[in-house]
């Protein structure tokens, strides 16, 4: 299981935010590429990124900061946030991101989702599967849907896609550990490689999602617990291994 540290890039500043609301700010770092280098020369083995203006505006918006993290850095890192057309995604595999992260378009129009997975393959392309109350939210999480988010990674699943990035948005940035049940129902039902993300905060959240390593559990997303202290990078990896 991979340990993915997570950076929240706001107008190229490192922050978290609470629930994903824009008024609920902590700024972490003014420096997204030293934040990179930092997590690495800690052991990370894989990065998390979130373009939060994009993923409010649609379009990606901290594409310097993103080119500076991978400049900083020799590990592979993954990116979502704002990724609505075929010219985004190609810009920013070309910036270095490994693979990138698609959420609101796939809900809108699943055929995009499937020709970027035909074009790039699935190993560069991952669903973002953002839910609240087992519903699937968009537009940065501005927007409730009415489907199902199980049913919505089996559909892609059909579509040829292998890895889906899970968050509870209710847990997310609240330190209180991740809705277990659910991302053990998505890990059953979806049949998808699942990172489950929000409100991983401790070790023994982290032993208890590698419980379901078995059934497909294959990276947990960690954020807010690294930055406030509440557990170290070198205490998260050894738990995962």
């Amino acid at each position: 299981m991979i340990i993915f540290p997570a950076i929240d890039l706001k107008e190229g500043q490192c922050v978290r935010l609470v629930q994903g609301r824009r008024e609920d700010k902590t700024v972490y770092s003014n420096s997204p590429g030293e934040m990179a280098r930092s997590f690495e020369q800690q052991g990370a083995q894989y990065l998390h990124v979130v373009d939060l203006d994009g993923a409010f505006e649609g379009e990606p918006r901290n594409l310097q900061a993103i080119a500076e993290i991978a400049a900083a850095i020799k590990i592979p890192f993954q990116v979502g946030g704002g990724l609505r057309t075929r010219a985004d995604v190609a810009r920013l595999l070309e910036l270095g991101a490994s693979r990138v992260i698609i959420g609101t378009r796939a809900v809108h129009n699943p055929l995009f989702m499937q020709e970027l997975l035909e074009e790039y393959g699935p190993e560069r392309i991952l669903l973002g599967i953002d839910a609240h109350d087992g519903m699937v939210a968009m537009e940065g999480w501005l927007e409730k849907s009415t489907l199902d988010a199980f049913k919505f990674g089996q559909t892609m699943g059909h579509l040829g896609v292998k890895t889906a990035v899970y968050t509870d948005i209710a847990r997310d940035g609240l330190l209180q550990g991740p809705n277990l049940p659910a991302i053990e129902q998505m890990v059953r039902s979806s049949g998808l490689n699942i990172i489950a993300s929000g409100g991983v905060s401790t070790v023994e959240n982290i032993t208890a999602l590698k419980e379901l390593e078995p059934q497909g559990l294959v990276g947990a997303i960690v954020g807010k617990a690294l930055y406030e202290g509440k557990i170290s990078l070198a205490v998260a990896l050894a738990a995962a291994r």
